[in-house]
Order: C-alpha cells, then structure tokens, then sequence
C-alpha cells in the first residue's frame, strides 16, 4: 500500500472514533489524541526504533476505546478491508499504548511512550488537576489521586522516552510538593 491510501485509511479511522470520543472530559477527547500524536512524531524524530507508521497510528486512534469497543474496532476494520494479520497487529498495538502494559512490538514502545510524554514535561500535573476539577473534586482530593497514582508510578522505555518520561516526573513531584504546602491539614 502506498502512503496516500494508508493515509485515507487513517482519516477513515478517525472518522470512526469521533463519535467514541465526542462525550469524554477534556483530557481525553479527541485532542488528546492530537497531543499523542505530536508526541509520537516527535519521539519518531530522535528515537532509532523502527516502527510502522500506519500500524502506529491506527492504534493510537484506538487506544482509548480499545478497552470498551474491541469487537466494534474489529469489525470495523475488517470493513475497510485491512488484513487479518494487520487488524491483529493494530489492536495489539492499541492495547500495548496503555500505560499499565509494558510494550513488545516498536510500534507498541513507540506509541506507549508517546501516550505517557503527552502534552510535554507539565502535562501530567496540570492533566490531573483539570480532570480533577471537572470531575469535582477538591484540590486536597486530586493531590491524593496524585499521589497514589503519579508520583513514582509509569514508566517509559525507549531510550529518548525514558530521559523525558524522568523531567517529567521530577516536575510533577515539584509541583505536587508546593501545592501540598499550600493546604492546611
């Protein structure tokens, strides 16, 4: 296949999972896709894996709607005609972006870190604070939330994703300290 018609698949999958992502919060519509996606071409620009870019890419559409909509994905891609060893291949892929899962394929490493470096080295603080405030919550509760889910939790593991994936790390750690000193307890 060449580039054009993988790009028309692409814009088809996308199409699909719009209306998948039309109702979730803020952080997690279809511009956190695009934030993803920023991320996986800028790591695709420094780190040496070779990876499929169309296998990537569809899986990054999916990775969001994966968990609930599996069988849907299938059949869908079964409708546009991809192969049954690349339909395999994308939801592989789609569940390896997942930032439990620990990623075997390039394509899996590549998107996995991508999702875990989205929106650059402030994202994941300020990510949790918004979807905490929409979700209600005080600002002692998403500090809890934080801290048992952020603070010394996930992990990259392609070279360029781990030095990244670190600053990032150490900038929630700092923020998440001085908003800390900030409560009374």
């Amino acid at each position: 296949m060449t580039d054009p018609e993988y790009n028309v698949l692409l814009s088809r999958i996308k199409t699909f999972v719009q209306p998948f992502y039309k109702d979730k919060d803020i952080m997690h519509d279809l511009t956190h896709l695009e934030r993803i996606e920023v991320a996986l071409e800028d790591l695709g620009k420094v780190e040496k894996l070779i990876f499929n870019p169309f296998i990537t890419k569809a899986a990054l559409y999916l990775h969001g709607i994966i968990y609930s909509h599996e069988n849907d994905i299938k059949e869908f891609l079964e409708s546009i005609s991809l192969s049954p060893e690349n339909i395999d291949w994308i939801i592989k892929v789609a569940w390896e972006s997942q930032k439990e899962h620990k990623p075997e394929s390039n394509e899996g490493l590549m998107l996995h870190d991508a999702h875990m470096l989205e929106g650059g080295k402030n994202f994941e603080i300020i990510k949790s604070l918004i979807t905490g405030s929409v979700r209600g919550q005080s600002l002692e509760q998403t500090l809890v939330y934080i801290e048992n889910n952020l603070l010394n939790k996930g992990q990259c593991y392609t070279e360029e994703g781990i030095q990244r994936y670190e600053i990032m790390k150490s900038t929630t750690l700092k923020l998440f300290r001085e908003l800390n000193e900030g409560l009374d307890r």
